[in-house]
Order: structure tokens, then C-alpha cells, then sequence
């Protein structure tokens, strides 16, 4: 019983430096997605930073500025996403596929 605990918390504690490792690589990688047909694009990182917003000229419309809001709200919330499925699948490597709560590390 007492090998079987030194064991497992070997495993956590290896787990536990995994998920450090990978927040810090996080941090590097970005996601971009774009919302109507690419006139606003939005790129964040691992750790949900928005780093760049880039908007085409063309879809500045002075009589349309909802439409524009819409685009960048859409766009931020799909890379947020993106974002999300990014670190659920990294996580789910360390893992190894257990179901643990969010937080825990």
C-alpha cells in the first residue's frame, strides 16, 4: 500500500511539472481565426492574451460601425475557443486521459 502511494504521488508530482511546462509553452503558441470572410482577424495565445487585432479598411463603415463590433466580437470569441480546444487537448496528453476537476493543478 505504501509503495502504490509513493508511486502515485511520483506520477502527480511528474504531472504537475508537465502542466507547468506546458503553460509556459502556452504562452508562446497563438491561434487566429477570422470572422467575415476575413476582414476582421483576431490571433490570441495559450493563456488567452489577445495579441493582435487586425481589421481590413474595406469593412470600416461609418454607417455600419454595429456590423464591425459584431465581426470583432465573433472573431474574439471563436479564437477564445480555439484557444480553449487548444489546452483541453494538451491537457488531455499530461493526463493521460483522466477526467481531473478544473483547478486541480
Amino acid at each position: 500500500m505504501k509503495g502504490n502511494m509513493g508511486k502515485m504521488m511520483k506520477q502527480v508530482q511528474k504531472m504537475q511539472a508537465d502542466m507547468a511546462k506546458m503553460q509556459e509553452e502556452l504562452a508562446d503558441r497563438t491561434m487566429e481565426t477570422s470572422a467575415g470572410g476575413g476582414a476582421v482577424k483576431v490571433v490570441a495565445n495559450g493563456k488567452k492574451e489577445i495579441k493582435e487585432v487586425i481589421i481590413d479598411p474595406q469593412a470600416v463603415d461609418p454607417e455600419d460601425v454595429e456590423m464591425l463590433q459584431d465581426l470583432i466580437i465573433s472573431a474574439v470569441n471563436e479564437v477564445l475557443k480555439k484557444v480553449d480546444d487548444m489546452v483541453a487537448e494538451e491537457m488531455q496528453k499530461i493526463s493521460g486521459g483522466m477526467n481531473l476537476p478544473p483547478g486541480l493543478f
